[in-house]
């Protein structure tokens, strides 16, 4: 391994050369900021043994640099008692470790293992990451089973060409991750992507935020502001949660896409813009426009092309790819050694059947791996729900059996829905907050769900 030593005493020098040369590494020396610069990037290195106090450019300055050169490179900071302060402030800038002076050879050579071990298990990972894109990936999404790879084919196919798209799946399934895909895959890729959180603030402040407004057109519009269709011009604006906006939106919304030009709110100026609208929802659309909440023709355009994300539980086989793509990416950013999922947690992981599919997922990765205090995750690390098996049960148990012949599948759907719901509420003490986190849904579907739906009180109280 070569690992550059920066240090401006010639005896230190001689004794960790000494060291690393029995351990079989390749000592590179430098006795200034200026020479550790120049010779980090002239040779390939795999360790730095840095000195806070250098003549010339300071340690903290060659430490910066380094970083900001190679994030992922292990620094280790030697500094004198007298400095502590200093090495305290290097851990904060990225150093791996610090080793005060006058050190023992021993301890030297443990925490050169410890950071070339450390280096190795990054590598691993990045390259793991990298292998898992390039075979069962793309971009961020990661799916080896056959309704994930007929997403990727369709993104591929559909992201170069103009046309609105409409994403469809449950929350939590990956739609944002979807359109972003699809931007970066498309000739808008140069071009600013926007994102509307469309459910989740009130119809004027939507309008504004979409629009933009001029000086005056209501109070506290103080000065002119852009809206986000003008900051999007020449790229792509994610509507997540589409089917929560408002009719008057919709109206002005559809003109935009046929007209490709609007107004700002108490304006008279028309502006164009060159926009690719990708919309998505876990809402059923059509039920919206059969029941006159969405409007039919915005539907059809915004649906030129649809993409439909499967839910988790449709495809099982992605589940061991995925925990331990997040298992990987959690255990480097939290600094643990974490190889594997033990067979029995996996097989949680498996029966488990994800009501919040990939994100529900990557939480209790996540947490595992943060409670971990061994190389695996075992079974006790996940949480209770998993271990016990979750609401599968209630999801076999309440379609278990057909239901009435008489009834549409859309009216059973609407019921099974309204079920849940009233159960969340009741369970949340009929506190909508709390009940949208048991169900995990932001606040603002539940609203929009209940009032669908027409959820009194008196179904939460009875």
């Amino acid at each position: 391994m070569n690992i550059l030593v920066v240090d401006d005493e010639e005896i230190l020098q001689d004794v960790l050369g000494l060291l690393l040369r029995k351990e079989g590494h390749r000592p590179i020396f430098a006795r200034s900021g200026e020479e550790a610069l120049l010779a980090y990037d002239k040779d390939p290195i795999d360790l730095v043994l840095l000195d806070v106090m250098l003549p010339g450019l300071s340690g903290m300055e060659v430490l910066r640099q380094i970083r900001q050169r190679e994030p992922e490179q292990v620094v280790i900071v030697i500094t004198a008692y007298s400095s502590i302060e200093g090495a305290i402030e290097a851990m904060r800038e990225g150093a791996f470790h610090y080793i005060p002076k006058p050190f023992k050879n021993e301890e030297v050579l443990l925490t050169v293992r410890k950071g070339l071990e450390q280096r190795r298990l990054t590598q691993e990972n990045r390259e793991l990451r990298e292998q898992l894109g390039k075979r069962y990936g793309l971009d961020n999404i990661i799916g080896k089973s056959q309704p994930m790879q007929q997403v990727f084919d369709l993104i591929r196919l559909t992201a170069p060409s103009k046309s609105n798209i409409l994403v469809l799946g449950e929350s939590g399934t990956g739609k944002e991750l979807v359109a972003k895909a699809i931007h970066q895959h498309s000739r808008r890729s140069s071009g600013p992507f926007v994102t509307v959180n469309s459910g989740s603030m009130p119809p004027d402040l939507l309008e504004s935020t979409l629009f933009g407004h001029v000086k005056g057109a209501f109070t506290g519009a103080i000065a002119a502001k852009k809206g986000l269709f003008e900051l999007a011009d020449g790229g792509s604006i994610f509507f997540d949660e589409i089917g929560n906006i408002p009719a008057d939106t919709q109206a002005k919304l559809l003109r935009v896409i046929q007209e490709k030009e609007f107004m700002r709110l108490g304006g008279v100026d028309v502006i164009r813009v060159d926009v690719r609208i990708i919309a998505a929802t876990n809402a059923h659309l059509e039920n919206l426009v059969q029941q006159g909440s969405f409007r039919e023709d915005l539907y059809y355009r915004l649906n030129v092309i649809s993409i439909h994300l499967p839910p988790l539980r449709g495809r099982p086989e992605d589940i061991p790819l995925l925990a331990r793509h997040f298992m990987h990416l959690y255990a480097e950013e939290n600094g643990k050694e974490i190889r594997d999922i033990t067979p029995a947690a996996m097989e949680r992981l498996m029966d488990y059947r994800w009501p919040g599919n990939v994100r529900e997922l990557e939480n209790a990765v996540e947490r595992a791996v943060v409670l971990a205090v061994t190389d695996q995750i075992d079974v006790e690390l996940l949480p209770p729900s998993v271990r016990s098996g979750g609401p599968a049960a209630t999801s076999a148990q309440a379609f278990a059996t057909l239901p009435d012949p008489e009834v549409s599948f859309w009216d059973a759907v609407s019921s099974y829905e309204r079920l849940l719901i009233v159960r969340a509420l009741q369970a949340a003490g009929g506190v909508q907050k709390r009940a949208a986190e048991l169900l995990q849904v932001k606040p603002t579907t539940l609203h929009e769900m209940m009032k669908r739906l027409s959820i009194t009180a008196e179904m939460v109280n009875s």
